[in-house]
């Protein structure tokens, strides 16, 4: 009888990797992202994260910014959008507490906000959100363009928001430097600028929160009364 031959051994030191999938990519970036911040988010970083090449990642994403805009929709699903139908809150109220939340996600990712400015999702989250806001913001009497361009200008102002004071947030030296602009404006000279002398403690006056609260309805103040877009004219 002859010898049984023996099993031939695999090489392989380690179980198969598992298949790429665009929800498992994302999911290791944000994982990336909040251990080791936005910046080293790259093809090149996030491969060695997978145990691939950065090549595989191109057949998912275009390039990095399409990769960050991902992210970006990713953590979108953290705002709270609860508010959006009708309730004892009026539409205003309800549409601050949503851009709220949205600014509320960003603060913790700073890096994340600055790069929404420029970068926009185009996921399933972002369409909620602006589902939500376009349906407050019908209950508010806005339709049409008047409403869509209103997403666009509060969003934008939500993100540029978000973009500086979490940034500011974040530093070690933010409360010094308020201090040497509250400082400065008080500091200023009669002669030279006698309106800001005259106006300093009124230019640094109110919490963040009254301040994003009585921006909100500038904006929506001037939403309504503005004359309707006439985007056909662009």
């Amino acid at each position: 009888m002859s010898p049984a031959t023996p099993t031939p051994r695999s090489r392989r030191e380690r179980p198969a990797k598992p298949a790429l999938t665009g929800p498992g990519i994302v999911a290791t970036a944000v994982g990336l992202m909040r251990s080791e911040g936005l910046e080293r988010v790259t093809m090149r970083r996030l491969a060695q994260e997978l145990d691939t090449g950065p090549a595989s990642l191109y057949v998912y994403f275009r390039n990095t910014a399409e990769l960050h805009a991902a992210v970006l929709d990713e953590l979108l699903g953290e705002v709270d959008l609860g508010v959006t139908v009708a309730g004892p809150l009026g539409w205003r109220d309800r549409l601050a507490r949503i851009l709220s939340s949205y600014i509320e996600v960003l603060y913790e990712h700073p890096s994340l906000a600055r790069s929404a400015l420029v970068t926009r999702p185009r996921g399933e989250r972002y369409l909620d959100l602006v589902e939500a806001l376009l349906t407050v913001l019908a209950e508010g009497g806005m339709e049409g363009e008047r409403a869509g361009w209103a997403v666009d200008l509060l969003l934008q102002y939500a993100t540029a928001t978000a973009a500086e004071h979490g940034t500011r947030r974040q530093a070690d030296d933010t409360q010094e430097e308020w201090d040497a602009l509250t400082e400065t404006l008080r500091g200023a000279r009669q002669d030279r600028h006698p309106r800001i002398a005259a106006a300093a403690d009124q230019l640094v006056s109110g919490s963040p929160e009254a301040r994003r609260t009585w921006a909100l309805d500038v904006l929506l103040n001037g939403i309504l009364t503005a004359p309707a877009p006439d985007g056909a004219r662009g």
